[in-house]
């Protein structure tokens, strides 16, 4: 009897933790144009606890994501994004921040954006 009662609660604790899917993978949005922007992105996104991988693209301006659902959210790593000067689509980079990129970052200004093409 007990071998049966041992079997069954190891084969249900099998089955609860086989089906938790902790990574999420998500993208989003981030205005920026250069090279120096993506390491300021992709390090902004992978201090947030429970980031495991960022990658954007500085073409398409899409910021790939797998994370943890349970330790964070989209939303918390775009707030960490624009803390850094960076703006999304959900959020707006302040103007202390947005003015604190190198002058080659500054992606809100045409002539920055037009020179980087």
């Amino acid at each position: 009897m007990k071998t049966i009662l041992l079997t069954v609660t190891m084969l249900f604790i099998g089955t609860l933790s086989y089906g938790q899917n902790k990574n999420a993978k998500a993208s989003i949005e981030v205005d920026g144009v250069c090279m120096m922007c993506k390491k300021r992105i992709e390090k902004a996104s992978l201090k947030v606890k429970g980031v495991k991988s960022a990658s954007w693209n500085v073409y398409t301006h899409e910021l790939k994501l797998i994370f943890d659902e349970n330790k964070t959210s989209i939303e918390q790593i775009a707030s960490n994004v624009t803390d850094v000067g960076h703006d999304t689509k959900s959020f707006i980079a302040s103007s202390e921040a947005y003015e604190s990129l190198a002058p080659c970052c500054k992606y809100r200004d045409q002539r920055v954006v037009d020179d980087h093409k």
